[in-house]
């Protein structure tokens, strides 16, 4: 049963039970619609409230159903709510905890809504590269502001019902309470019985339509290749113009189109893969995670702290460790600044700053961090400089504590074998800047215990963060292809294009940065001490002359205000750079090399496809999972475009032996990754 149904005095109460998030799937659909049947046909029922179950009211539409016969079965969600507003007894939502997509149309379709202040609403469609289906986009702008209803529909961000109802023209709620809102919903039902009116929000006008020019403008620039949103927009226009119906039509079969096309298969898979990366293959459900209270960060400079932030945002104290007082004091007053930029923007109070800054505890004595459950070092990415770090926390740390290192390259076997404790070592990659990015790759070392990785991984979703497991490699998942991606970057400019040609490509592609400008925000000294090291390691690897030229002349980016593009003081904007045009051309007439042309799409597919061959070598290897696990590093740590899906994903849609092919012409002398071969022979697929 994916319903409940009860009676209350004269009210039937028809409850959504369908674990975890209250999908409106097919079965879900059928049982509301039976309730409602139910409590029509019984003459002592006068009035019907419709909820969840406290948590969710419903996350909305049961995504998995979508492209199988379940998602076109009657009762469609349309169906179900054109059969609430029909009804001859009045209809009431009773709106707690959240209330998504189809689950906000549902209740749209109810004649009252009563909702607990603390419920949040939205239509988050668009972030799945869909638009409502159900009638959100042409009744939503009928009982909100239709500036506030188009930011919901286009943006896909929630409100709370409390923030909502502040706004006196609103018609959404009817009633919103502190507490108890099914009760109070049943006592609104019984009040509204005797009154007779059944209103439809279908049948309203949309009030105070107004010029949603300036949203186009803001929209088009934020959702640069991403098709959903402006459509939304569209559909939101139609809402304040056209009759209702019409409106539904075109909304749709605005959808019909949308869930068939690549976009919206691209997100949805993004959204499921992300999902699928908390598990772990051959680990229980129910392995026992160890106990997390107190934290330690090792290093109190930019990821440092980033790396406290993340934990004092979830209220969890953080022992911060330095060297000595100067840097500590520096580390915490730019933790402090941090914190002061979001109260000046309105997104913190200043009492919620001073809490999380109280949270935070600096030291410069490794003894204070014997009572930490976790200890995280961020410090230099140098391996004697780890050793001295893992020899300390080793000798000080409680038993059963975790040892995690920040590495984004360096061996974590390695790295546990300076402890006396290697299972309790476990590599934590966050991203920078830690506070902001999303991806944390969690890196598996050969004796990892299984209940150290489960309490990393739940520690990083504990602190907002997408986990994925990696194997130990040099770079791990992201930064090891990264270096592929840059490498073929780095071919095309020693070949002939320029920084911002290659940049102009791949950014078309829809990267909101391309390489070369990612390069001078990060900063060009922090990859060139990684290739010496490297070249110290492998002598006979081929070096990136350009680049080290580049270095060695102090342009390390925007730090420098000058890196492969010149920066005026105080601004961000990269300006071509006569310098680097003379660099590439010195470096042309020096090797007696004749620059080739590049067209934009001949740049993207050597990026993409360099990504594309290095993740199957990783995925043959088993340092990554799952293909899946692949795409979601790169969609929430690398900046590769959501609506395709991933880089083994884009693959995937393209067609394997059209990526085998290419990466043959681009590089006769280098056979592609052979599972990337055995499975495009194959008529195969990544995912």
């Amino acid at each position: 049963m994916s319903t409940q149904y009860s009676v209350a005095g004269s009210v039937a109460i028809i409850r959504l039970d369908n674990p975890p998030v209250n999908g409106l799937g097919l079965s879900t659909r059928q049982g509301i619609l039976r309730d409602l049947t139910r409590a029509l046909d019984t003459p002592e029922v006068e009035s019907i409230v419709l909820t969840g179950n406290g948590k969710f009211f419903s996350a909305g539409a049961d995504i998995s159903e979508f492209g199988t016969p379940k998602s076109s079965m009657e009762p469609s969600l349309r169906t179900v709510i054109e059969a609430l507003e029909d009804s001859a007894k009045p209809v009431v939502a009773a709106i707690e905890g959240t209330c998504f997509g189809g689950g906000l149309e549902l209740a749209l379709g109810a004649h009252y809504r009563v909702a607990a202040t603390s419920a949040k609403v939205g239509l988050p469609e668009v972030k799945l590269g869909l638009v409502p289906g159900a009638g959100g986009t042409q009744r939503l702008p009928r009982v909100l502001n239709v500036r506030t209803a188009a930011d919901m529909i286009t943006g896909g961000s929630p409100r709370t019902a409390g923030v909502l109802a502040a706004d006196p023209d609103q018609r959404l709620f009817d009633r919103v309470v502190d507490s108890d809102t099914v009760s109070a919903a049943t006592q609104f039902a019984a009040e509204v019985t005797a009154s007779g009116r059944r209103p439809r929000i279908r049948d309203l006008e949309v009030a105070g339509t107004e010029d949603l020019g300036a949203v186009r403008a803001q929209l088009t620039k934020r959702s640069r290749g991403f098709a959903a949103p402006l459509i939304a927009l569209d559909l939101v226009e139609k809402a304040c113009s056209l009759p209702f119906t019409e409106g539904l039509d075109a909304e749709r079969a605005a959808f019909l189109e949308l869930v068939g096309g690549d976009q919206s298969a691209s997100m949805r898979h993004a959204f499921f893969a992300e999902r699928t990366a908390r598990k772990i293959p051959g680990m229980p459900a129910d392995t026992a995670v160890r106990t997390l209270r107190k934290v330690a960060v090792v290093g109190a400079g930019t990821m440092g702290g980033g790396i406290a932030m993340n934990f004092v945002n979830a209220g969890i104290p953080v022992t911060v460790l330095e060297t000595s007082q100067e840097p500590l004091d520096r580390g915490l007053a730019t933790i402090r600044r941090n914190y002061q930029a979001q109260v000046d923007k309105g997104k913190l109070t200043s009492d919620v700053l001073e809490t999380r800054m109280g949270l935070l505890h600096p030291t410069v004595d490794y003894s204070d961090l014997a009572d930490c459950d976790l200890a995280i070092e961020a410090v230099f990415e140098d391996m004697d400089v780890k050793r001295a770090v893992f020899t300390n926390l080793d000798e000080v740390m409680k038993p059963g504590a975790i040892l995690a290192s920040n590495t984004s390259t360096l061996d974590v076997d390695a790295i546990a074998e300076f402890t006396g404790r290697p299972e309790d070592v476990v590599g934590m990659h966050f991203f920078s800047p830690a506070n902001v990015m999303t991806l944390l790759e969690i890196v598996r070392a050969d004796k990892t215990a299984d209940d150290v990785l489960a309490t990393a991984s739940a520690v990083g979703q504990r602190i907002g963060k997408v986990t994925v497991v990696s194997g130990v490699c040099d770079g791990f998942i992201g930064n090891r292809m990264l270096a592929r991606y840059r490498r073929a970057a780095n071919i095309l400019l020693e070949a002939g294009a320029s920084p911002e040609q290659i940049d102009s490509a791949i950014e078309g592609f829809g990267y909101a940065m391309g390489p070369y400008r990612v390069g001078d925000l990060a900063g060009g000294d922090i990859g060139w001490a990684i290739r010496k090291r490297r070249y110290a390691e492998n002598p006979d690897m081929p070096r990136e002359e350009i680049s080290d030229r580049l270095c060695e002349m102090g342009r390390f980016g925007q730090k420098t205000g000058a890196g492969w593009y010149d920066y005026e003081p105080g601004r961000r904007d990269a300006i071509p750079s006569p310098v680097v045009a003379e660099l590439l051309e010195s470096y042309h007439r020096e090797k007696g090399t004749r620059r080739q042309e590049f067209s934009p799409d001949e740049i993207v597919q050597r990026l993409v496809f360099a990504l594309v061959d290095e993740g199957a070598r990783i995925l043959d290897e088993g340092i990554a999972l799952r293909a899946s696990d692949i795409d979601v590093v790169y969609l929430a740590g690398y900046g590769f475009p959501r609506h395709r899906g991933g880089p083994m994903f884009h693959a995937d849609t393209i067609g394997l032996d059209t990526v085998e092919e290419a990466l043959r012409t681009f590089d006769p002398g280098t056979e592609p990754a052979p599972l990337l071969t055995r499975l495009a022979k194959e008529g195969k697929t990544f995912n």
